[in-house]
């Protein structure tokens, strides 16, 4: 019998009586009754609505901090420079999307204030509004504790009269605090989160008991009923009290029934005002008037149906499963000597028998991958013995080479001939050792013996060195070398001479695959993603010919170059110019043996339209430690 009848068939019936009986119980029985569902609904409901807060606060508290944080944000709050740190912190709150952002310096003045408008700009608001004297933002102001959490509030902004749910932290210079960062999201945008969330409506109170905000506004509800949904003080009070939501009580309106319960709005230690949330009365079916014992007991009797008849049918399929299953996790583990051993006519069987013809096939494959690896490492290592080599016998001979080709220059004299004789011999000369000294590189890097001699340095000197060394080529092709923000950037730990060889590489690059006339721009940038270990970032971008994605990857390993190598050109700075294929693959090495990464993003190759690439380093401050 197939096994495609030995599952179908039983399973069918199985699957068709378990569907009557679970539509039957569905329809018939739904919970203990309608009390029970509708009060377990608004116990979750309000939880949710909890848990909903304490997110937005994370948001809150992460804007906060990257505010705070802000280069140059606390030393302008020290001098109550308000223009400064409103230039400083405006991109901010755009780019993170706040909706109310307010700076206080320490005597509780407001040196900025941002409010999102309803085009998604931010209005800076000139006049003081008040918001220093929030008691949220008065607590940290005289707070003492540099770590000081943060203090959460309900309060109104002065400037469009909405209720805000605000999240004050401290700025600190040193030991002290010298402002405060106050975020605030509006009621209007959190309440229908709330409601998608908790899947009921929320109302949310102030301290003397009334309606600040709801959902059921978009019912039709006046403002009148709303005021009836207003509490005494004393359940306020109560209320906040309360450790979890506690039931509240049942109303109507348009001839529609709701229940209603209320809870502390609490965000970590804080607790901050009251909420409450509402769902109508018919939110669960009836229960029907039959007997719950009565179905409880068939549903039962179909669940046992259902494990007997699976137990039978795993008899038939699960075993000779569960073999090829230890087979297979055997062969995972790298026994492939290991067969399945079923002899049997049905589909298990035949993928049986393939899932051995497949092992002993991988076992011959891997046999031959064994042999042909080890044939390839000893291939990589006569390779790189050979590089090694030839290149510490070349650099003998090319320095005597070097040694008469100067002394024929310098008895040139006025033998013009003779003299660009002598300087074509000189430049192919320092070409030449160039490439065995990056034969030299690239073979301390597969053997791991580049020699690392550190100090500390402004990478901005470097890239300067590196500019003179191609001055004379740029102007040749009119290209346009710029490094930007380069002298802002800390100095690092690292090895002077490699870093230097690491960006003439991508520079050089970068200028042999621009066309003449274009850009290149070495941009930099201090990057704190890792407190414990901060780092560099430099970035090489130019308005070249671009790489396509399939070899971005692939050029920084050794001797591959893209295009077809026959066609460059000699020369290390003309418009794709030739190589030995090195420079990014040395790059890359240097990078690593100073624990760095280095990368490149080009969105493809076109030689018409020249969509460029940038190459990003990024290099630990001190690489020695790392």
């Amino acid at each position: 019998m197939s096994i495609r009848f030995k599952v179908i068939i039983p399973y069918l019936l199985l699957t068709l009586l378990v569907a009557v009986t679970g539509v039957y119980v569905v329809t018939r029985l739904v919970a203990n009754s309608l009390s029970e569902r509708l009060t377990n609904q608004l116990l979750e409901s309000g939880r949710v609505v909890s848990d909903g807060l304490a997110r937005q606060e994370i948001k809150h508290v992460e804007i906060s901090r990257i505010v705070a944080f802000t280069r140059g944000v606390a030393e302008a709050i020290a001098l109550d420079d308000g223009e400064t740190v409103a230039a400083l912190v405006a991109p901010v709150a755009a780019g993170l999307d706040a909706e109310n952002l307010i700076v206080v310096d320490q005597q509780g003045e407001e040196l900025v204030h941002l409010i999102e408008q309803p085009g998604g700009t931010l209005l800076e608001i000139s006049a003081p509004t008040g918001a220093g004297g929030l008691s949220i933002v008065q607590s940290l102001l005289n707070s003492t504790d540099p770590q000081a959490p943060p203090r959460r509030g309900l309060g109104v902004n002065q400037v469009d009269g909405r209720y805000y749910y605000y999240t004050a932290l401290p700025v600190v210079d040193g030991s002290r605090i010298i402002g405060v960062v106050l975020v605030g999201t509006s009621l209007d945008t959190i309440l229908p989160y709330l409601k998608s969330v908790s899947l009921a409506d929320v109302i949310i109170y102030t301290n003397d008991g009334q309606v600040i905000a709801t959902t059921l506004g978009s019912q039709g509800m006046e403002s009148i009923f709303l005021d009836s949904l207003s509490i005494p003080i004393e359940d306020y009070e109560q209320t906040m009290l309360a450790n979890d939501v506690i039931q509240g009580e049942n109303f109507s309106t348009g001839e529609r029934w709701y229940s209603l319960a209320r809870g502390s709005l609490q965000v970590g230690n804080d607790r901050i005002g009251v909420f409450a949330v509402v769902l109508p009365m018919d939110f669960v079916i009836q229960p029907g008037a039959a007997s719950r014992n009565t179905y409880v007991a068939i549903f039962g009797l179909a669940m046992i149906g259902v494990v007997v008849i699976g137990i039978l049918v795993s008899r038939l399929i699960i075993n000779p499963l569960s073999s090829l299953v230890r087979t297979s996790q055997a062969i995972a583990q790298g026994d492939l000597n290991q067969r399945s051993g079923i002899q049997s006519t049905d589909e298990i069987g035949m993928l049986a028998s393939t899932f051995d013809e497949m092992t002993t096939n991988l076992q011959q494959r891997t046999d031959e991958l064994k042999r042909t690896y080890r044939f390839l490492e000893q291939m990589d290592r006569t390779k790189t013995i050979f590089i090694d080599v030839s290149a510490h016998e070349l650099r003998s001979p090319l320095t005597l080479v070097k040694g008469y080709a100067q002394m024929m220059d310098m008895k040139a004299n006025d033998d013009q001939e003779m003299r660009t004789l002598s300087q074509g011999l000189i430049e192919g000369i320092d070409r030449m050792t160039e490439i065995v000294n990056n034969m030299l590189d690239v073979s301390r890097i597969d053997s791991k013996v580049l020699k690392i001699v550190p100090e500390w340095l402004q990478v901005g000197t470097v890239l300067m060195r590196v500019q003179k060394t191609f001055q004379k080529g740029i102007q040749e092709r009119k290209l346009t070398l710029s490094l930007d923000g380069i002298s802002d950037l800390p100095s690092i730990h690292a090895d002077p001479d490699l870093i230097y060889k690491v960006f003439y590489q991508l520079i050089m690059n970068a200028i042999k695959y621009t066309p003449d006339g274009g850009t290149v721009t070495v941009h930099g940038c201090r990057r704190d993603d890792n407190p414990s270990s901060p780092e560099i970032e430099i970035v090489v971008e130019d308005t070249g010919i671009g790489v396509a994605p399939e070899h971005q990857e692939a050029i920084f390993e050794k001797f591959f170059q893209t295009g077809e190598v026959l066609f460059h050109s000699s020369g290390k700075t003309r418009f794709k110019g030739g190589g030995s294929g090195l420079g990014l693959a040395i790059a890359r090495g240097i990078v690593e043996a100073h624990k760095g990464r280095i990368w490149m993003e080009s969105p493809g190759h076109d030689e018409t339209r020249y969509p460029g690439s940038k190459f990003f380093v990024r290099l630990p401050l001190d690489g020695s430690k790392s």
